[in-house]
């Protein structure tokens, strides 16, 4: 099962936090993290009722903490790009989605919110693996921070039991690093590589590899470099691609 925390960055207004920490026990979870947030004192204490021990529970962590230590980050917004021409904001999907995406899996799952006035800017999406936002009235489309803690704890309540582990937020890092790499070596031109590295980080964000899998795609890649590289050892077919400690099938 999905360990899941709901991450508050920079939250403004402590009553917002009291009710994010209620929601979020109102549906089974009680992991809140803060992220430089706003002084918290009675009111945040009276708005949590009974979620008072998630309150005093929460962890205060840095954004770089938050996302070295998940297997998994959720943005939440409600800005949403225009065109798949700017993938800053897309591919986007709803909470149930959401469930749909992460219910297989084991690991780290971090849902992040931002700030009420301005949200969560930029560069916090696109260091993110997905893109969630909330269906609603074009007339009136933004939510309470609260509420939007509640509709997604709502959706992801009762999680079944994963059947495989994610790969780690190392592993993954170090897949991309590789896959960057990899576009040097191909020679892809030095003005995509921002836009294609996002697009490659939003596919296998929400792809949800296994440690075995990221494994192959390293394997597939150095492969590939054998033969690209000028000079470089082919390999026999029976050399195993497997990166260091993945056992052989």
């Amino acid at each position: 099962m999905p360990d899941v925390e709901f991450v508050l960055v920079q939250p403004l207004y402590e009553g917002n936090v009291g009710f994010a920490a209620r929601a979020i026990k109102n549906f089974g979870f009680t992991r809140l993290v803060l992220v430089d947030p706003c002084p918290l004192g009675d009111d945040a204490i009276a708005r949590a009722g009974h979620a008072k021990d998630v309150l005093e529970s929460a962890k205060r962590l840095t954004l770089s903490e938050v996302f070295s230590g998940s297997d998994c980050v959720i943005a939440t917004t409600g800005e949403l790009s225009k065109s798949i021409c700017n993938p800053m904001r897309m591919p986007y999907y709803t909470p149930r989605e959401i469930r749909r995406l992460i219910e297989p899996c084991q690991g780290r799952v971090s849902v992040l919110f931002g700030r009420e006035n301005w949200g969560l800017n930029n560069r916090e999406i696109r260091k993110s693996d997905v893109i969630c936002t909330i269906p609603t009235s074009a007339e009136y489309p933004i939510l309470n921070l609260s509420h939007a803690v509640a509709i997604i704890a709502y959706e992801l309540a009762d999680l079944p039991r994963g059947e495989y582990l994610l790969a780690g937020r190392e592993q993954m890092e170090h897949l991309y690093q590789h896959i960057d790499q990899y576009l040097t070596l191909i020679g892809h031109p030095g003005f995509k590589r921002d836009v294609t590295m996002l697009l490659v980080r939003r596919i296998l964000g929400r792809a949800n590899l296994t440690a075995r899998e990221a494994s192959t795609l390293h394997g597939l890649m150095r492969r590939s470099e054998w033969y690209i590289t000028p000079g470089g050892k082919r390999p026999e077919n029976g050399t195993p691609d497997n990166e260091p400690g993945e056992p052989d099938e």
